[in-house]
């Protein structure tokens, strides 16, 4: 029965919302039909920002630029005691959530959800943003070009998250 309920419940919102434009009186047809039309018109313009995106993350898991720049903040990462093995997924995730989730796998796998890594990791997965992927989507739909401030302004947010992350799983869920 929950089964049931859980995937009929969309159906159920799509007919409430067209009964209640039908008692309104709207031409729920017509509206349906110009949202589709603003729909595709935003895919068309965020398309080209979409595919750069896409094409840069390509470009940086392609050419190991993944294993130089974890050698190099590694050393960095250790002083917040910040385990070499999840750089890896705080490099990916502001650039893609598909690639982040690859890499989050990767890491339960190797170290278990259990341990101090696949802690840290969990954490991190659900305390930081997809930042450049956002950003691309919603300024592209919004033709906004200056995302400067808004970009230092997320990875702050991040690097504040990625702290946090290690300092309560190490001092709440392994003491």
């Amino acid at each position: 029965m929950d089964g049931y309920i859980t995937k009929s419940i969309i159906g159920f919102i799509v007919i409430l919302i067209i009964g209640y434009g039908m008692i309104k009186g709207g031409k729920v047809y017509e509206w349906f039909i110009e949202g589709a039309k603003d729909g595709l018109k935003v895919c068309l313009n965020i398309f080209p920002y979409l595919l750069a995106m896409i094409v840069a993350v390509e470009i940086f898991k392609q050419a190991t630029l993944l294993d130089i720049l974890n050698n190099f903040i590694a050393p960095i990462a250790g002083l917040i005691g910040l385990p070499k093995e999840i750089i890896p997924l705080i490099l990916i995730k502001p650039l893609s959530g598909s690639g982040a989730v690859g890499i989050f796998t990767n890491i339960v796998q190797a170290y278990g959800p259990d341990s101090a890594i696949g802690l840290i990791a969990s954490v991190i997965m659900g305390t930081t943003e997809t930042i450049f992927y956002t950003v691309t989507v919603y300024f592209g739909a919004v033709k906004v070009k200056k995302v400067r401030h808004t970009v230092w302004a997320a990875i702050m947010a991040d690097l504040v998250a990625i702290i946090t992350a290690v300092t309560v799983v190490r001092l709440f869920l392994l003491s």
